[in-house]
C-alpha cells in the first residue's frame, strides 16, 4: 500500500471544487482511495461561523461557568452555545463537552475547530459528510476519474488512550467495514463479532503522512489497497440500543461520588 499526500492545495474558500483541486494536483487511478480532511470540506461548504452569531442561552452560560470554575480559566459561553446548536445530544457537560453530531459522530465540542480558520472564529464539521464524500467522488467521475473511493476524515481523541488519530466521518464508493462474522480463523473457529472498520484504519494511515498543524496536508491518495473478498458493511456509528457506553453516560454526572 502506498500513501501519497496531495501537495500545494491552496487555502479553500466557500464554493471551491475540491474534486477539481485534487484532480489538478494528483494522478488518480481506478481502485485508489482519496482521503480528504473535513477541514477543507467544511471551508468549501461555507461551514464557518463567528462567535457573535450565537446568542447565549441560560444552558450555555451555565456550562461555561461550570467548566471555567473547574479549570480556573474563563470560558466563552458563545462557544458553548455553538456546540449545543451543532449537537443532537450532550453526553458529558463537565469537565468538557462530549456530544453527538447530527450525522451520528460522537466527539468533543461537536468537532468545532478554532485553528486554521483565517477569516472566522469557528470551523464547524461538514453538515453531511457522506454526501460531501459522494459529491467529491461524482466530481472526479465528471473529470473522467472512475472507481475512486472518497473518505472525509477528521482527527479525534479516544477514551482510555492519550492522543488523537484519524477517523472517518463520511465515505463513498466503498463499504465502511470488512465484516468477518461467519468467517473461520486458522483453527477453524467461526468468528462471531469481528467487524473491521477499514474507513477508520485508512483515515488513520493517511493521517500519518497528512500531518497536523501548520504543516498539514488536507488530502492523501491511498494506492494498492484492496478491500478483499470479504462481506462489506456500512455500519460505523453505533445505535443507541447497541451503545452501552452512551447509555451509561446518560446516567452519570460529573462529581458523583460513586
Amino acid at each position: 500500500m502506498e500513501l501519497e499526500p496531495v501537495t500545494d492545495v491552496p487555502e479553500i474558500r466557500p464554493g471551491d471544487d475540491i474534486a477539481a483541486l485534487v484532480a489538478d494536483r494528483a494522478t488518480l487511478e481506478p481502485g485508489d482511495v482519496l482521503t480528504v480532511a473535513s477541514t477543507i470540506v467544511s471551508k468549501a461548504d461555507g461551514r464557518t461561523a463567528d462567535l457573535e452569531a450565537y446568542p447565549v442561552s441560560g444552558r450555555a452560560r451555565e456550562i461555561a461557568d461550570r467548566i471555567g470554575a473547574l479549570t480556573d480559566d474563563e470560558k466563552d459561553p458563545r462557544f458553548a452555545q455553538a456546540v449545543l446548536e451543532e449537537s443532537t445530544e450532550l453526553l458529558i457537560d463537565c469537565p468538557f463537552l462530549l456530544t453527538e453530531t447530527r450525522f451520528g459522530h460522537i466527539c468533543v465540542n461537536a468537532g468545532i475547530d478554532r485553528s486554521n480558520v483565517p477569516d472566522h472564529d469557528l470551523l464547524l464539521l461538514p453538515d453531511r459528510p457522506a454526501k460531501s464524500a459522494e459529491r467529491i467522488r461524482t466530481g472526479l467521475v465528471d473529470r473522467g476519474i472512475d472507481d475512486v473511493a472518497v473518505i472525509v476524515t477528521d482527527t479525534c481523541g479516544r477514551p482510555f488512550r492519550h492522543g488523537q488519530r484519524g477517523v472517518a466521518l463520511g465515505w463513498a464508493g466503498m463499504p465502511a467495514s470488512r465484516d468477518w462474522r461467519g468467517e473461520l480463523d486458522r483453527d477453524g473457529r467461526e468468528l462471531g463479532v469481528t467487524v473491521q472498520s477499514v474507513v477508520d484504519e485508512l483515515s488513520s494511515a493517511a493521517n500519518l503522512v497528512a500531518g497536523e498543524g501548520a504543516g498539514g496536508t488536507p488530502a492523501v491518495v491511498v494506492r494498492d489497497w484492496e478491500f478483499g473478498d470479504v462481506a462489506g458493511s456500512d455500519e460505523l456509528f453505533r445505535s443507541v440500543e447497541d451503545d452501552l457506553i452512551r447509555r451509561a453516560l446518560r446516567q452519570w454526572e460529573w462529581g458523583e461520588d460513586r
